[in-house]
Parts: C-alpha cells; structure tokens; sequence
C-alpha cells in the first residue's frame, strides 16, 4: 500500500489504501519505514533534496488499522512503541525538507506522521483531534505533545475529553500546521513547494532542521541557540553552495545550488 516515486530530486511517499482510508498496521509501517530507508539512500547519493509524504482517497491517514485487532490480546505498546515510535524518529530525522499534503481524516498514526515532518499542509476538509474517547483509548503518536505545546492544556483536554474534531482552517488558525487551502489545491501546492525547495541550498536546510530541533527537544535558550547558528554557519560558509549564493547574489542573477 505505500509507493515511493523520485523525480527532479523529489521522493514522493503515497498511503494508498483508500478502502480504509490508509490505516496502518504493522505490515503497512514496515512497508513505510522502508521507502523512507530508500528515499534517504537516494539522498545519501544527492539524487532526493525534499520529500513529500500524502495520501491517496479521501483521507490522509485514519491512523492504526484496528479491524483485525482483538483487544483481548492487543499489544498496544508493542505496535507504538515498538513500530510506530522509531518510525516516527526515523521521519523527523530525514536528511532533507520533508512536506505533508493533509486532507480528510488525519488522525492517531496519522496524526504523528503529520507531527514527524518538517512542514505541513492542510485541506480546508481535515479533520485533526483525538477520537479515542469512543474507543476507550487516549491519545497516541505524540498527539499530547502537539496540542499541548500549541495549544494549551486546557484546549488539549476538551479536544481528548469530547472526541470533537478540528477542521483543518482550525488547525491552522491554532498554530498547529503552516498553511490551509482548499483540498482541490492542496496537492498541486506542496508539489510546487517540494519542488522548488529541492533545487535549494539542502545543506543550509539541514542546518536549520537540525536547529529547530534541538530547540524543541532541549528547550534551548537564546543564547545557546544563536551560538548554534554561528557555528552552522561556520560551517556553511566552507561549502560550494555558500559561495554559489554569495557570488549569485554580487552578480544579481538566480543561484545554482547543488544541494
């Protein structure tokens, strides 16, 4: 169920079980974490400089395909954080942009490959909250740490107490993804937005990535960020992209990254 494409530096990944609207189960999650291991392979050789992850149908992701699933003997931990969590590493950690086309139900699972790319785009149509109330269950995929950060407490409790979902004009409005647009557009969007970061400076995105993320996982302050940035950009200026924007820009025509 899920398709790897590259093309003009671009990975294209597709959940592409629209019968059940690309629910996950643990096959599903091995078949992600391998075209993400073939998309960084391909990186790793300069041929993919962003990524794309969407979903075919009328949904992004309804999260864990939970059809076969007998709770009796359900090992809940064991398919989150056993499957789902390291995949969820392994998503952030992609050593290029990463961009998400989000439509429809983006929910559980779903909702944590949303929170494990770099940049999302969201449909007018989306649907983002926490429908475990209805199942007994709370919250997964790092759907506590999202909404609380952006959000608040207060408005993450409603949101998991009452099982009422999120448009994605909400969702944005909120904080919690980059852009809204109506879901006729939505895909068209993040190709052109994939399509021209890949032909950007990759390394200096890397940088930036790596950053964020240390800010959001070690709470830097100020100070200690900025001198991360000093010494990416120690860094950068040793590189051939560097020197190509820099010339590009005392000679006003459009830079020629490599990437």
């Amino acid at each position: 169920m899920i398709e790897l494409t590259i093309d003009n530096g671009v990975a294209e990944i597709v959940l592409n079980a629209p019968q059940k609207l690309n629910s996950l189960d643990e096959a599903a999650l091995a078949e992600l974490e391998t075209a993400y291991d073939d998309a960084a392979a391909a990186a790793s050789r300069g041929e993919v400089r962003a990524l794309l992850l969407r979903g075919e149908g009328r949904a992004f992701c309804a999260g864990r395909d939970i059809s076969n699933v007998v709770p009796e003997t359900d090992d809940a931990y064991g398919y989150l954080g056993k499957t789902v969590t390291p995949l969820l590493k392994k998503m952030s950690a992609f050593p290029a942009p990463t961009f998400a086309a989000a439509h429809g139900a983006c929910l559980g699972v779903g909702l944590g490959l949303l929170v494990a790319t770099d940049v999302v785009y969201v449909a007018e149509n989306a649907k983002i909250g926490s429908p475990f109330a209805n199942l007994g269950a709370t919250l997964d995929s790092g759907g506590h740490w999202l909404f609380t950060e952006r959000l608040g407490a207060h408005r993450t409790l409603d949101l998991i107490y009452t099982a009422e979902l999120m448009s994605g004009a909400e969702a944005v409005a909120s904080g919690l993804f980059s852009r809204v647009m109506p879901a006729d557009d939505l895909l068209a969007f993040t190709r052109d937005k994939a399509a021209r970061v890949a032909t950007g400076a990759t390394g200096a995105f890397r940088a930036s990535k790596e950053l964020v993320g240390a800010i959001r996982d070690e709470r830097l302050g100020l100070w200690t960020a900025m001198e991360q940035e000093n010494v990416a950009q120690g860094e950068l200026c040793k590189s051939e992209d560097y020197a190509e924007g820099f010339k590009a820009f005392q000679e006003k025509r459009k830079p020629d990254f490599k990437g």
